[in-house]
């Protein structure tokens, strides 16, 4: 777990030997007309979003604040971080007005920036910036593959800067951050890195101002060491890298790999299906009423009113993933309720299911999605 490249993450216990072997479930694609950027189609798009939504929420919760940074910047920038010493063969670069620039592939560098565009008190430490953006490394053509090794990507990228008395509870609040996502995914998982960070804050000289014991401090300490008073203002922060999920294309190439198609309703991106059970014009327009009910509630449904055999219909159902299964016909018109089955249900006759209102089955879902299911 750490800043900015993929190959930083966390080594879970789901391990991606060959993504041509991950099914896609209709999620993604990847097209020579850019090799190593991957689609993320509909279906994809809403993995995506719940992740991002899952994300957030937890950053609301834990004080983070979300900023946005550019995606071009001029190489000075890197110059000054020193990436540009270290990976300069690895960025996409191009001249503007006689100067060399490139496309972003760390957030560190540009959220120092927004550290220091001004004043900074001890008081306001921790400060907790975090950006979902998009990155880009020149990684080599033979080096790409599908989700997990791209040119282009996303992370739930984070840097804490804090004092270095701060730093103990921020990183325990980070495993703990860490622990509670990887929970909910049922996933086990080794930590592999959680860089702090001393010397990016110098290259940029990023400095707040100090308590009164902190000034002390730097008295007593600069005296030591060079035998008089440092007449510099203000400390340096510690900063803290962090991602969670790391990239998001990684990340989806490990929950397809996880769940194998079967996922969780709170993330699924297939979560109702509504299959009338004819052809007839009522079960039609009441499979369609209950879709529209489903659907403005929020979640993902689709809706079967094709004029083939129910069972036929549910079976495709069942093969697609669907969380949900709504049937319809003459009772559930009658009666203004549905039949629902379940994904992977041991009862594969309709009749001993019992029937429920939309409102009591839109009950179960909310508590499936505040739980995690």
């Amino acid at each position: 777990m750490a800043d900015n490249h993929p190959e930083d993450e966390p080594s879970l216990s789901v391990v991606i030997q060959n993504t041509s072997s991950v099914k896609q479930d209709d999620l993604f694609l990847c097209h020579k007309m850019s090799p190593g950027s991957c689609f993320l189609l509909p279906h994809g798009t809403r993995v995506y979003n719940k992740l991002i939504e899952f994300i957030k929420k937890e950053y609301w919760k834990r004080g983070y604040e979300e900023v946005i940074s550019p995606n071009i910047y001029n190489m000075k920038l890197w110059e000054t971080s020193k990436d540009a010493a270290s990976y300069k063969e690895n960025l996409f670069t191009f001249d503007i007005d006689k100067q060399e620039f490139g496309l972003k592939s760390i957030n560190g560098p540009g959220h120092c920036l927004m550290f220091e565009h001004r004043v900074r008190s001890y008081r306001e430490l921790p400060i907790r910036l975090a950006e979902f953006g998009v990155l880009h490394l020149n990684e080599a053509s033979e080096a790409l593959s599908g989700l997990t090794h791209t040119r282009r990507f996303q992370q739930d990228d984070a840097h804490i800067f804090c004092t270095k008395e701060q730093v103990k509870k921020e990183v325990k609040d980070v495993l703990d951050f860490v622990d509670y996502v990887y929970t909910k995914f049922g996933f086990t998982y080794q930590l592999k890195l959680l860089t702090l960070d001393f010397q990016l804050p110098d290259h940029f000289k990023l400095r707040y101002s100090p308590s009164d014991e902190e000034k002390k401090e730097n008295v007593m300490i600069h005296s030591k060491v060079l035998g008089t008073e440092d007449k510099e203002k203000g400390v340096r922060p510690v900063m803290i890298h962090r991602t969670v999920l790391g990239s998001f294309e990684r990340m989806l190439a490990i929950l397809l790999n996880h769940y194998k198609g079967k996922w969780p309703f709170w993330i699924s991106p297939r979560q109702v299906i509504v299959c009338s059970s004819s052809n007839n014009e009522n079960h039609r327009s009441y499979a369609e009423e209950v879709r529209r009910q489903i659907h403005e509630a929020g979640y993902h449904v689709d809706v079967d009113t094709t004029d083939r055999n129910i069972s036929e219909k549910v079976g495709e159902a069942e093969i697609a993933q669907y969380n949900y299964i709504l049937v319809v016909g003459d009772e559930e018109v009658a009666t203004r309720q549905v039949t629902a089955l379940l994904r992977d249900s041991s009862c594969s006759d309709r009749s001993k299911v019992p029937m429920m209102s939309v409102d009591a089955l839109l009950d179960v879902f909310k508590l499936r999605i505040v739980k995690f299911l």
